[in-house]
């Protein structure tokens, strides 16, 4: 990567830092290792051996859906992988067949899939992808350290100082030098306070929070016990229902359930009383499963749900040697299940924008790359969460489009849960494969504004074959 202040990483690259060891900062590495003579991994943990639970990860315990758009770009960056995911367990449903959901005040029928989704737990994804990446020699992590600052001025970056655990404020940073430094730190990234002591200006935020927590707790259920041939459930809330539900497969015969609700709202975190809060969703159907599942976990709670985009890309005083990625540059509400889906498709711009030999891949350039892959996923989270009662954040306020284009999406998730046509393009584009604008195309549009208002399905498909399917 050249930059226009000077020489600078990229296909001379000789080292690139990764600040965080989690799926994106591992799928960076993976692509910096085609550009780097080095690629070195800083990560705050110690990576187990199998797939078990780390600190580092707080949502590591909650309920993952690799998208379809997440899918294929983690099968570009690592071929193979996904069938190693599958081989070890992890589900792969079939939308909106496989599951039972609630949307918009309506149920949806059980139509032929459209797009599938992966819903591995954490742990085993993470494992699969970290053996991929770690086993390239040219990658190196460097574990139970934690990165403390940047060295460098507001013209550049030039490397990382970190301190090892638990050493605390007395233990000496030391230095790694470094021709490009990638933040992947996640949601709690210090990038911005460090580049300010640089001299350089700090990215700009956009933040929308609706002050959503959920609990989440692991189950075991006899799919054979129900009178249905659903994997799963989802009740998703919105402005006039604003509590949701999911109990969704993982490997090993396993369930997650996750209950949420908005500030003032939350579930509880003690065990029969999480399941009482079930109750506050529109149907029962998700608290009659819970009462004939055994729970074989306490339940977990999780708060920082915030959407938060650090603008990197806008002009201002920046220095070059310096990118951010994952959730250190977007991070959406993590009831969508965007996460690792932008991840992966971040990582896949990264290799594009790097290999793009017609023009100079500067920082800049790369930076607005990066941010533009996960854009849709914004549009779609903070576009839901801004409608949202009590939602705040400097990007809350609805913009002069937000009220028509309301309206016409609103027609559409009508539509969707009944007509195969609308559901055939409205899915791909939540899964991140197809744009939102596909969903203003001629043929969509005459579907959701001259078609007579379908009839509410007010009764969950239990079995495909009662939803019409």
């Amino acid at each position: 990567m050249s930059d226009e202040s000077g020489s600078g990483p990229g296909s001379g690259t000789r080292h690139a830092v990764v600040i965080g060891g989690s799926l994106a900062g591992l799928l960076a590495a993976r692509v910096l290792a085609d550009h780097a003579e080095r690629v070195t991994v800083v990560e705050r943990d110690r990576y187990p051996e199998e797939a078990d639970q780390r600190a580092g990860v707080p949502q590591g315990r909650h309920l993952h859906v690799l998208l379809e758009g997440g899918r294929q770009a983690l099968e570009l960056l690592l071929p193979g992988v996904v069938d190693e995911l599958l081989a070890e367990g992890a589900p792969r449903l079939g939308m909106p067949e496989a599951v039972v959901q609630w949307q918009a005040g309506s149920w949806q029928r059980r139509m032929d899939a459209v797009v599938h989704i992966l819903t591995p737990s954490r742990p085993l994804l993470e494992r699969a992808v970290r053996r991929r990446v770690l086993a390239d020699p040219r990658v190196t992590a460097v574990q139970a350290t934690e990165a403390v600052g940047l060295s460098g001025d507001a013209r550049r970056v030039r490397g990382v100082l970190v301190r090892e655990r638990g050493a605390g404020r007395a233990g000496e940073p030391r230095l790694i030098p470094a021709d490009l430094v990638v933040d992947a730190s996640g949601r709690g990234s210090r990038a911005p306070r460090w580049l300010a002591e640089l001299g350089a200006q700090p990215p700009r935020e956009d933040t929308i929070d609706t002050g959503l927590a959920y609990g989440t707790r692991v189950y075991r259920h006899d799919r054979h016990a129900d009178d249905t041939d659903a994997a799963g459930y989802f009740v998703v809330p919105d402005p006039g229902r604003p509590y949701g539900g999911v109990a969704l497969p993982v490997e090993d015969g396993r369930f997650l359930v996750t209950l949420s609700g908005l500030r003032g709202q939350e579930p509880p975190a003690e065990g029969e009383a999480f399941e009482e809060f079930a109750a506050r969703l529109p149907h029962p159907v998700l608290r009659d499963w819970m009462a004939k599942a055994e729970p074989v976990s306490p339940v977990y709670g999780f708060r920082a749900t915030a959407n938060v985009r650090r603008r990197y890309d806008l002009p201002g005083r920046r220095p070059a040697g310096f990118l951010a990625t994952g959730d250190a540059l977007c991070t959406f509400n993590p009831v969508y299940g965007q996460g690792m889906a932008v991840a992966a498709l971040g990582a896949v711009a990264l290799r594009d924008a790097l290999a793009d030999r017609r023009r100079p891949p500067t920082t800049a350039r790369v930076q607005r790359a990066l941010l533009r892959a996960s854009r849709q996923a914004w549009d779609i989270s903070a576009g839901a969460d801004k409608k949202m009662p009590g939602a705040v954040g400097s990007a809350a306020r609805p913009a002069p489009l937000d009220r028509p284009l309301g309206w016409y999406m609103a027609r559409v998730q009508r539509r969707v849960a009944v007509d195969p046509e609308v559901s055939a393009v409205f899915r791909p584009v939540l899964s991140l494969t197809r744009p939102l604008s596909a969903l203003l195309a001629p043929r969509v549009a005459r579907a959701v504004l001259l078609r007579p208002e379908p009839a509410v399905l007010d009764a969950p498909p239990l079995w495909r074959d009662a939803a019409g399917g």
